[in-house]
């Protein structure tokens, strides 16, 4: 997807040149910073993100790791809590796995065993979803895993502009913080400060407003969310966008003031329906102002629960695409 041209004091760059920029401005700022992942040096990271830092930045800054990502992620927190601060790429979110003890027992929990005498100010980067043909091991979404964790925040950047300002602001971030990149988005492009404008965890962002249904997505749903609202809009429903930006914390608050204007809700995520984030979005809002304002019941448009196929058909089916959204946002619309 590409939007308009860039504003004064914005360019036009993709969602990985995003990335990288704001790698290359917080090292440039701050000489504790620096990365360390599989093949992030010469060969410029798995996705092409890191791409020259280690020209511009050195050996000693951009560190190619072996391929061991319970180590990469135990050597970012013993550095994290000697006062650097990591950046750790791991080149699929499902490696992930491989390293959950130190994520989940270590980083997120040492501030609080240890009284606050101590801090892990840790960024993980990670690329995730389905979409590119890599099949069940290498197209997973997981951040309700991460959410799921006291100590951890967890941001899911859905623009170019997002991915830089968001990764800015959890590289300053004094915690823990899971950056949920989803590979799809990396060559989009659209408007991107030049300075280093930090976008605030736990801030939502209206992408476009409604009056007869909200819609609230996250990740690469946002997107495809734009694009069947756009869609609804030619036969008479005006639907809004809500995209969360960060899961953890959760803007609850820019979500409750969509659903009390339109007073129906749809939610959208990649990832299996079955304990899925956006329950939990469901969740707050039946508990809360919001409730009684609704007129339909809540909708969930979510992945199947089964493994992400390798066939292109079946991975397409796996997951909502734009003509589902606009299926069951009508269906909302219309039945209630």
């Amino acid at each position: 997807m590409t939007t308009a041209p860039a504003a004064p004091g914005t360019r036009t760059l993709t969602y990985a040149d995003a990335v990288r920029e704001a790698l290359a401005q917080a090292m440039t700022a701050d000489e504790r910073v620096f990365l360390l992942g599989e093949d992030i040096g010469t060969y410029g990271g798995a996705f092409g993100v890191t791409g020259d830092l280690v020209h511009r930045f050195g050996e000693e800054r951009v560190r190619d790791t072996p391929i061991s990502e319970l180590g990469i992620v135990g050597a970012a927190v013993g550095a994290a809590l000697t006062g650097m601060r990591p950046v750790v790429e791991i080149q699929f979110s499902d490696f992930t796995a491989q390293a959950m003890d130190q994520i989940v027992n270590q980083a997120a929990k040492i501030h609080f065993m240890l009284g606050g005498a101590a801090t892990v100010p840790l960024v993980l980067r990670a690329p995730g979803g389905s979409g590119t043909g890599a099949a069940a091991q290498h197209s997973q979404s997981l951040e309700a895993w991460f959410a799921h964790v006291p100590g951890l925040k967890v941001v899911m950047p859905s623009t170019p502009a997002d991915a830089k300002g968001l990764l800015l602001a959890a590289i300053d971030d004094p915690n823990p913080v899971i950056v949920l990149e989803h590979k799809l988005l990396y060559k989009d492009s659209g408007p991107v400060p030049e300075d280093a404008a930090r976008v605030p965890l736990g801030t939502a962002e209206v992408r476009r407003p409604g009056a007869d249904l909200t819609v609230v997505a996250t990740g690469v749903m946002v997107p495809r969310a734009l694009a069947a609202a756009e869609r609804l809009a030619g036969e008479g429903i005006s639907a809004g966008v809500v995209d969360p930006r960060t899961l953890r914390p959760l803007d609850t608050e820019t979500i409750l003031d969509s659903v009390v204007e339109t007073g129906r809700l749809l939610l959208v995520q990649e990832a299996p329906k079955t304990c899925g984030y956006v329950a939990e979005i469901a969740a707050a809002v039946a508990g809360s102002r919001a409730f009684g304002h609704l007129r339909a019941p809540v909708g969930r448009l979510c992945g199947l629960d089964v493994p992400i196929p390798y066939a292109p058909q079946l991975e397409r089916a796996a997951v909502p695409q734009v003509e589902d959204i606009v299926r069951e946002a009508r269906d909302l619309v219309r039945r209630w």
